[in-house]
């Protein structure tokens, strides 16, 4: 209801593929502009001694702080090398983040991050080389037979949760219903059934231009259901949830579990 008239701009009631593209392209930049903002106060914050650098020791015990641990008996802890009593989707959250972290460390690497270094490890959907980290993140949790590509049961085998009536059963037959398009619309550029690696980073990559109009098309191509290549109030509506729920967008946001 709120996308219409902010999308709009001819105010002809009807959003197109270069309005989307423009909405696009403005979140993605006012995303990017937040990030820079929001990286800078996270880097003060665990660079207490103002070096420029942050080491993934002083930056695990402000995360492990965060999380409800005492930040001084952590500090303690690691500083003696001592063995840290962290349950086990917090070590989980741990250990991606220190892969994560490593990806972020460029050449030469120093196991310290500066500030710009740190902006790729807390938003790595603007980064290149952490945009493909992520995509290989994604490709490990759903392939399930190792080609490193994905397939549609691969892509939708992600259960929503436990079925537990018929209400729950029709919410997970519409979530399989809209990740299907997602995957055969959206993301299989080439329309040959399997996802790769290049066609996920392509998907994902929020500063391509050409890709925010492709992505518009396709967004606009799921909903619009009277075929006139542009998206009504009705429309909007109807597919609300695709627009904001989709897999991979759940995913970039799941990434971030630094704070």
């Amino acid at each position: 209801l709120f996308l219409l008239p902010r999308v709009d701009i001819n105010n002809d009631k009807k959003i197109s593929a270069k309005e989307m593209q423009r909405w696009i392209m403005e979140k993605t930049e006012e995303h990017f502009q937040e990030a820079v903002e929001e990286n800078k106060i996270h880097f003060r914050a665990v660079d207490p001694d103002g070096d420029g650098h942050v080491s993934w020791d002083e930056y695990k015990i402000k995360f492990l702080a965060s999380k409800g641990f005492n930040e001084k008996e952590i500090a303690e802890k690691i500083k003696n090398n001592e063995e840290l009593k962290i349950d086990e989707e917090t070590q989980e959250v741990l250990d991606n983040l220190k892969d994560r972290w490593y990806q972020a460390d460029n050449p030469p690497p120093d196991l310290l991050l500066s500030e710009q270094e740190f902006l790729s490890f807390l938003h790595p959907e603007h980064s290149r080389g952490m945009l493909h980290f992520m995509v290989q993140e994604i490709i490990r949790d759903l392939d399930q037979d190792g080609d490193k590509k994905l397939t549609l049961s691969e892509f939708i085998s992600l259960p929503v949760g436990t079925v537990e009536n018929q209400q729950a059963q029709d919410i997970d037959d519409d979530w399989v219903r809209d990740r299907k398009k997602e995957f055969q619309e959206v993301i299989d550029a080439n329309r040959d059934g399997i996802v790769t690696m290049e066609e996920l980073e392509e998907y994902m990559d929020p500063m391509n231009e050409h890709n925010a109009l492709n992505e518009a098309r396709q967004m606009i191509a799921v909903a619009d259901e009277n075929q006139n290549q542009q998206l009504e109030l009705e429309e909007i509506l109807k597919y609300s949830e695709y627009f904001t729920g989709s897999k991979l967008m759940d995913y970039a946001r799941n990434v971030h579990e630094e704070f």
